[in-house]
C-alpha cells in the first residue's frame, strides 16, 4: 500500500469544499490519508470519532458528494482518482470488491454509482440519479449548492471589489482569478456586503500601505481570508469607502476662503 497521498486543488479550493465547516474539510483530508490505494475506507464512522469530528461532518461529506457510503459501512472517496495518481504496478487492490463492483468511473476519473447493477447491497443514496447526483458534473461547477438550495445566478460583485482594491492600493489583481472569487464568495456567504469589503480595504491600506514589511499583504488572500471579520472590526476612522466621485474630486485642487486668507 502506498504511503503517500495527494489532494487536488481543483477539489479542495472548489466553492463546494470551502463552504463546508473546517471540521468537515479536515475530516476529508483524514479520510484521504486513511483510504486504501483505490480510495476505500472500511471504518469511516470510527475514524471520524477518533479524529474528533462531530456527527454531522461525515453526513455533510456524503451530502456534498465528496464520499460515497454503502450500507455495509464501507465508504469511498469520490474523487480519489483525481487526487491520486498511483502507478498501476504499485497499487494494492482494495479488499472491498463487492462495493467497487457497484461503481463506475466517469471521464474525469470520479467514481459514481451504477444504478443498473442492482444487488442486495445497494448504496444508501441509490434512490438519487447517479447522473444528477454523482455524475459528470465537476465539484467546482455544481448547478446547486446542496445546503442553500439556491438556484439564483451568481451576482456577487467580484469586479467592483477587486477594482476598488486595485484603485486603492495601486495593484493589478484580476477579479476573474478562481482563488480570489472563492474567497470573496465565502465572505459573502458569511453575510458581508460590498461596503464591508471596501471598509476592510480602507482600514488595512491605511495601516499597511506605507509599511514596507506589511504592504505585500494588501492582497486578496490576506484581506478576504478568515480574518476578514476581525479586520472589519478593528479601530478605524469614520471615513466612508471612496466613491468614483471621490476619486475625481481628489485629483482636482480647489481653493477655499481660508486659502485666500
Amino acid at each position: 500500500m502506498a504511503q503517500r497521498r495527494m489532494f487536488s486543488k481543483e477539489i479542495t479550493t472548489s466553492d463546494t469544499f470551502v463552504d463546508m465547516p473546517m471540521s468537515s474539510q479536515l475530516l476529508y483530508f483524514h479520510l484521504g490519508m486513511e483510504a486504501d490505494d483505490e480510495g476505500f475506507i472500511g471504518n469511516a464512522k470510527m475514524l471520524s470519532r477518533a479524529y474528533g469530528a462531530n456527527s454531522d461532518d461525515l453526513s455533510l461529506l456524503k451530502a456534498k458528494g465528496f464520499i460515497i457510503m454503502f450500507e455495509t459501512g464501507v465508504s469511498v472517496v469520490k474523487d480519489w482518482n483525481l487526487n491520486n495518481k498511483i502507478r498501476k504496478d504499485r497499487v494494492k487492490p482494495t479488499i472491498y470488491r463487492s462495493e467497487k463492483s457497484l461503481l463506475n468511473v466517469d471521464i474525469d476519473g470520479a467514481y459514481y454509482v451504477d444504478n443498473q447493477m442492482a444487488t442486495k447491497r445497494q448504496p444508501i443514496d441509490n434512490q438519487m440519479s447517479a447522473q444528477d447526483r454523482l455524475g459528470k458534473d465537476r465539484l467546482g461547477k455544481d448547478r446547486k449548492d446542496i445546503l442553500s438550495g439556491s438556484d439564483e445566478p451568481d451576482r456577487i460583485p467580484y469586479k467592483e471589489i477587486v477594482d476598488y482594491l486595485n484603485k486603492t492600493t495601486g495593484s493589478k489583481y484580476r477579479s476573474s482569478g478562481s482563488k480570489t472569487k472563492t474567497l470573496i464568495k465565502a465572505r459573502v456567504h458569511d453575510g458581508f456586503e460590498l461596503k464591508d469589503f471596501k471598509q476592510v480595504i480602507d482600514i488595512k491600506t491605511e495601516q499597511w500601505l506605507s509599511d514596507q514589511k506589511m504592504n505585500k499583504f494588501l492582497r486578496p488572500e490576506t484581506l478576504f481570508g478568515t480574518k476578514f471579520e476581525g479586520y472589519l472590526n478593528e479601530n478605524k476612522s469614520n471615513k466612508q469607502p471612496l466613491t468614483d466621485d471621490d476619486w475625481t474630486r481628489s485629483s482636482i485642487q480647489t481653493t477655499t476662503d481660508e486659502d485666500w486668507r
